[in-house]
């Protein structure tokens, strides 16, 4: 019974996110056997980060712990490593995938990839550490991840839709992730310094913030497709 109640505490936090963007998505939701594939894509994505971030490994110990090793272990060995995973199978699968065919798409397929990556990583933690990791996990690295999602999936979406800018609209997908990725790791890192945590939680409000704005105005935009279709 333990092992299915950490299994429970491991999935629940992740197929709950997912599915509130698919329920989000009331104009023409996405096929679920594509949703899964893409939960499974993010799940990937976390082998491709730990290939990725070998390199890097060496070069963080080296540098030992202080505020600027943490940098760059915070928005380069983790958040650029991580995004970037995950970016490569959204931009480079997923967009051409004949689905994707409105701009609100690239935000649910970057949140299934991203609860996808959250929930694989959030097994090896639950299991290792336990229920408290686990309760704390479900309040702060899944919604983390799925906002930073939200975040490349809007920008995904202006990449195919806009028909102009494409590059520079995929390049602000993934530097935006990372950059509110990282400067939320960062304040976590720091925790030794009293009362730094708080800017995790000062981020991560802000992302989410943001990451509402972006999907109201995707909703907008199509509304307004809409009635100039009709």
């Amino acid at each position: 019974m333990h092992i299915f109640a950490l299994l429970s505490l491991a999935l629940a936090p992740g197929i709950a996110i997912s599915l509130y963007v698919y329920l989000h998505d009331r104009h023409e939701r996405e096929p679920l056997w594509l949703l899964s594939v893409s939960f499974a894509y993010g799940a990937f994505s976390t082998l491709l980060t730990l290939l990725f971030s070998a390199p890097l490994t060496f070069l963080i110990i080296y540098l030992g712990k202080d505020a600027v090793p943490e940098f760059v272990s915070a928005y380069f060995k983790v958040a650029l490593i991580e995004e970037f995973s995950k970016f490569i199978l959204l931009r480079f699968v997923l967009y051409y995938n004949r689905h994707f065919n409105e701009s609100f798409d690239g935000i649910v397929y970057a949140v299934m990839v991203g609860m996808g990556f959250a929930t694989a990583e959030n097994l090896v933690y639950v299991f290792q550490f336990g229920l408290p990791t686990g309760v704390a996990r479900m309040f702060t690295a899944v919604p983390a991840h799925a906002v930073f999602a939200v975040l490349m999936g809007y920008f995904l979406g202006k990449a195919k839709f806009t028909h102009r800018r494409t590059t520079l609209y995929s390049i602000l997908a993934l530097l935006s992730a990372t950059l509110f990725h990282g400067t939320y790791d960062y304040f976590w890192y720091m925790s030794y310094v009293p009362g730094i945590w708080i800017g995790a939680f000062v981020s991560i409000v802000l992302t989410i913030v943001l990451g509402r704005k972006a999907m109201r105005m995707h909703d907008q935009s199509r509304m307004f497709i809409d009635n100039e279709n009709k």
